[in-house]
């Protein structure tokens, strides 16, 4: 069975605990422990892992070599300082390339 978990900093990712998800703090600022936790978390067998904005904009090459990967599933969504419109442009280029036009 896979797992579901979020990488953030503090303020971002405490609501995800109550929903059950597990929650990894980290620092924007840390590039390198940023990737050695995402890689931890592929190798713990996490199917969907939610990473905030602010954290994935500086390790977006790593992100990019699982995004084509079924499992697992990486959603960049916006941190508790707003959104940097990274995890929408993702979608709209996705949907742009699947039916040819952007709908969204």
């Amino acid at each position: 069975m896979y797992k579901v978990g979020v990488i953030g900093d503090k303020d971002s990712i405490l609501s995800f605990k109550t929903l059950g998800i597990d929650i990894f703090e980290c620092n924007p600022e840390k590039f390198e422990e940023n990737k050695m936790l995402l890689k931890k978390l592929i190798m713990d067998k996490y199917g969907v892992i939610f990473i905030m904005e602010n954290i994935a904009q500086n390790i977006l090459d790593l992100i990019d070599k699982y995004q084509k990967e079924i499992i697992p599933a990486i959603i960049l969504i916006p941190s508790s300082q707003g959104s940097l419109n990274i995890g929408i442009n993702r979608i709209n280029d996705s949907v742009e390339k699947a039916i040819g036009i952007n709908i969204l």
